[in-house]
């Protein structure tokens, strides 16, 4: 499924969050969505998602308007993966809550081959020993890892992802980006992720748009956007970003520009000697 977002622009009020962004997806391809906090990362995913209805521009699949397609329809195609700070859920067991991913395609009831997909996601998540488990008396890192396999049960076209592994340790994070990236492959969808950690971004997604103040900064390939002026520009961060042959670029951060550089250990003056 082909998606098109054309000159998107929304707000509230007065205040413009995304202004006159455009983008374009295509099955087996991984678009990373970068960015500081308040750039707009959130509010276009939740627009592509139908949570959020846009000033002007339009958002198509397959050549169908956004506004055309029904909710339920709408869940059938697209996945999505919400910010899971500070979040509350409905009380539900696990293998209940990814369940529900499967809620467009079914009836009233649910069959014993819905349950047999849920219970292989859950192993594929490695979250299988949590299924009978409250999913409000999960830590933060396994309810987005119940999330994400909820989107995964639903076998979307397109799947979106708000920060996914913000709550992950480091080992779940590669474990969890690394699912989702076999799972474009395999099943031929698409995904966006927006995500903090820009690492992540160049080694795992296709193309990258990078977003100041509501619009697209730069976007391209991973290596064409992660540059130490377009990070400093947009993130007011001094960094170097390492290519190695072959390898995706490698982002180091070394200081805030907010933040004079005295004040780092290694720029410190030494004390002189005392005799």
């Amino acid at each position: 499924m082909k998606l098109v977002v054309k000159d998107l622009q929304f707000g509230y009020n007065s205040r413009t969050i995304l202004n006159g962004i455009s983008l374009e997806l295509r099955p087996k391809e991984m678009l990373g969505v970068i960015g500081p906090n308040g750039s707009g990362k959130s509010t276009l995913i939740q627009c592509i998602d139908g949570l959020l209805r846009p000033k002007t521009g339009s958002i198509l699949l397959d050549g169908k308007d956004l506004k055309s397609i029904s909710r339920r329809e709408l869940a059938r195609r697209v996945g999505y993966v919400p910010q899971t700070t500070s979040r509350s859920f409905f009380p539900s067991t696990v293998i209940d809550t990814v369940l529900m991913g499967r809620r467009p395609h079914l009836g009233w009831r649910s069959s014993n081959q819905d349950v047999k997909n849920v219970i292989q996601v859950l192993r594929l998540m490695g979250i299988e020993d949590l299924a009978m488990r409250d999913i409000n008396e999960l830590s933060g890192g396994q309810q987005q890892k119940v999330l994400i396999a909820r989107a995964l049960a639903q076998d979307p076209a397109v799947l979106l992802l708000d920060e996914p592994t913000s709550n992950l340790d480091i080992k779940h994070q590669l474990e969890v980006v690394e699912i989702i990236r076999e799972k474009v492959m395999e099943k031929s969808i698409s995904a966006i992720m927006a995500v903090h950690d820009l690492n992540l971004a160049a080694k795992y997604t296709d193309r990258i748009i990078m977003m100041k103040d509501g619009k697209v900064f730069v976007s391209g390939t991973p290596e064409s956007v992660m540059t130490p002026e377009n990070i400093r520009t947009v993130y007011g961060v001094v960094a170097e970003v390492i290519k190695n042959n072959g390898n995706s670029p490698h982002i180091v951060p070394v200081r805030s520009l907010r933040r004079p550089s005295r004040l780092l250990t290694n720029d410190l003056p030494l004390e002189p000697a005392r005799a």
